[in-house]
């Protein structure tokens, strides 16, 4: 796939050939390995140069974003395991991991930085757990509130949407749900600890009904609501797949604010220095010359 978006921003393969430092007949190889297996013509070979077929300028487009998301993949991976004296113990809630902290990874080994990441995965709260026991250096949380005794830093805004499987009876509903019908609904749900079940209670109220399963990981909770049985309030970032493919439905909310930023976090009075210091300027880049740091935060804190 990488060589045939080379070949439709080069030109010619030969082109893509001498940017891969392949030989070009090895490049034409990789062409056709890839028309064998998606049994589709993908380069017009009859003209001069290599002109993309129809089919070929379509799998270019599609090709282009699984390409971007391999780079990120090997990027954060070598992050994680590079060899290094120094190593930056950071935590991270589900959502963030899985939505930013690759990006993030990747991002910061591009910029040469080698110290290795040892990375916790956990929900908000055993992400504010692991810094309070001094286990980790700096953590990433998706809950409402950040408690008094840490610092914090926003590092992105999201939303949570109410989805449903295409099975859902719910799924041809162009009707915005109110909080009281939301409550009817059979939902599955994060555990209690999760930043999204803590920013889903915070929004209904403290009579929220209980959830019909709660579950541990946002891959258990679309799964569950895949059967149609179920629906589930979750964060964009962890749907925006399923909802471009059609494998998840959007049902919208009326009179809900299910909006909320995402906060790096540390112990107050500890100085982020040295990796972990770039790896927070990363995710939390400064918009001017003073750092972008929440209120109260010393400026040489960060």
């Amino acid at each position: 796939m990488r060589m045939l978006v080379l070949v439709a921003d080069l030109g010619s393969i030969s082109a893509a050939a001498r940017a891969e430092q392949i030989s070009q007949p090895s490049a034409s190889r990789r062409i056709k390995v890839l028309e064998e297996q998606l049994r589709l013509e993908l380069v017009d070979r009859r003209t001069r140069g290599a002109e993309l077929t129809v089919h070929g300028r379509m799998v270019t487009d599609w090709s282009r974003g699984v390409v971007d998301a391999a780079d990120t993949l090997v990027g954060g991976a070598r992050a994680l395991t590079a060899q290094a004296t120094e190593t930056v113990n950071i935590g991270a809630s589900q959502t963030v991991a899985e939505s930013l902290v690759p990006t993030w990874l990747a991002e910061f080994r591009r910029r040469g930085e080698w110290p290795q990441v040892q990375l916790r995965v956990t929900n908000s709260q055993g992400v504010i757990a692991a810094l309070r026991a001094r286990e980790i250096d700096l953590g990433f949380i998706e809950s409402p509130d950040v408690p008094r005794d840490l610092r914090s830093v926003p590092v992105g805004r999201d939303r949570l949407v109410l989805v449903v499987s295409p099975l859902h009876r719910l799924a041809c509903c162009r009707r915005p749900l109110s909080a009281r019908e939301l409550d009817e609904l059979p939902l599955a749900t994060r555990e209690g600890g999760s930043g999204t079940r803590e920013t889903l209670q915070r929004a209904m109220g403290a009579t929220m009904s209980p959830p019909a399963i709660e579950l541990h990981s946002n891959t258990a909770v679309k799964v569950a609501v895949s059967g149609g049985e179920y629906a589930a309030v979750l964060s964009e970032l962890t749907v925006r797949q399923e909802l471009r493919d059609g494998r998840l439905i959007e049902v919208p909310l009326a009179d809900l604010d299910l909006t909320r930023s995402l906060h790096a976090i540390w112990r107050s009075g500890t100085r982020i220095r040295g990796s972990a210091g770039d790896f927070l300027a990363l995710a939390a880049p400064s918009p001017g010359p003073e750092p972008a740091v929440g209120p109260g935060v010393a400026h040489d804190e960060v």
